[in-house]
């Protein structure tokens, strides 16, 4: 199967912080900022990823309620989401009702992980300046 980009986006470098004598904070945020994930670093995409990633699964409208958006701007970041494999989406009826379920994937796991712990680095190389 062929990588998705997501799968192919290098993992962010390091931060080394101005404790270790090498960069200032301010050079460790430009050297950080472009290794961001792009895909999670949206805001309502990291507020989907952040609701997956504490719960099972959610429904659309449990997402949508939750993160007080439209239908529209929901189904368009979740198929971004999808697209990157870091969620899978389920769709089902209940009765005659259509439900939408979502899971975020281990591949995306791994990503939010990834994207907290280089959040965690800008934030300490930022509180060491």
């Amino acid at each position: 199967m062929a990588k998705s980009s997501a799968a192919r986006a290098e993992a962010p470098q390091k931060v080394r912080t101005p404790k270790a004598g090498k960069l200032t904070a301010e050079q460790a945020m430009d050297q950080a900022l472009p290794h961001l994930d792009r895909i999670i670093h949206e805001r309502m995409r990291l507020g989907i990823v952040s609701a997956l990633a504490v719960n099972d699964s959610l429904t659309f409208n449990e997402l949508k309620r939750l993160l007080q958006t439209t239908d529209g701007n929901l189904s368009v970041h979740a198929r971004r989401l999808e697209e990157a494999e870091y969620i899978a989406c389920t769709k089902s009826f209940e009765g005659r009702m259509p439900k939408t379920e979502y899971k975020l994937t281990p591949g995306g796991r791994r990503a939010f992980e990834r994207y907290l712990n280089h959040m965690e680095a800008l934030i300490q190389a930022m509180r060491e300046r």
